[in-house]
């Protein structure tokens, strides 16, 4: 936590645990903001989505993440096959996610793209940077859905698509067009800090197949901002 000395782990206690589908193979759940998905190495940073998860579901394991700061859905897998089988849609590009940001400024173009490469900020990891260098191809569609003031401040409502997934990918391409998410104690700048005492970056919606029958579901879940 080398960006971010300051910060207090206080993981929110309701709901405890959201989870919107189960089968035999997999279980879809709605993560708040604030909560790791995976434990950290210290004792206080033990209480995570996924230890949550397995005091129900024992043999649940992460097949990707979301950061803590950000809500919304993620897959968990079952059973060894379904992992695999989960992991490799990711791998394929065939799991379609869905964000929704409140981001700081009007947002001008209706929607665009931002292709711009991506590489851990060594020395204030756990930030990323743009590197056009050594950095890993990054690209991220954005749309703009609305325009707001909030405290005497534009803002706009954004639907973000990742194409790759990259850490931290949406938070700097939005930062790299001047627009970085609002509460984002990481990328913001002060003004933008200061209207969310939280990041207002949420997975509204993720579609992938079904490891058993091929099927293609689709999950969503309210924008809590």
């Amino acid at each position: 936590m080398a960006a971010n000395p300051d910060f207090v782990y206080q993981p929110p206690m309701s709901p405890y645990l959201d989870i919107i589908y189960q089968d035999e193979e997999l279980v879809v759940v709605n993560k708040p903001s604030g909560l790791l998905t995976v434990p950290g190495r210290l004792p206080e940073h033990q209480d995570c989505l996924q230890n949550r998860v397995n005091k129900v579901l024992p043999t649940a394991t992460i097949v990707h993440r979301l950061d803590m700061a950000t809500s919304g859905l993620l897959i968990m897998a079952l059973t060894k096959p379904a992992h695999v089988a989960i992991s490799r849609q990711f791998e394929k590009r065939k799991i379609n996610k869905t964000y929704i940001a409140r981001v700081y400024g009007t947002v001008e173009q209706a929607q665009g793209e931002v292709n711009l490469p991506l590489i851990c900020d060594w020395p204030n990891r756990p930030k990323q940077m743009v590197d056009h260098q050594r950095g890993k191809p990054s690209t991220t569609l954005y749309k703009r859905l609305d325009n707001a003031v909030i405290n005497g401040h534009d803002t706009s409502l954004v639907e973000l698509t990742p194409i790759t997934g990259r850490s931290h990918q949406l938070r700097v391409h939005m930062l790299s067009l001047g627009h970085p998410i609002l509460g984002d104690r990481l990328y913001a700048h002060p003004q933008a800090l200061a209207l969310s005492n939280r990041l207002q970056l949420h997975a509204k919606e993720i579609s992938f197949f079904l490891p058993s029958s091929n099927e293609r579901i689709t999950f969503s879940t309210p924008c809590p901002f």
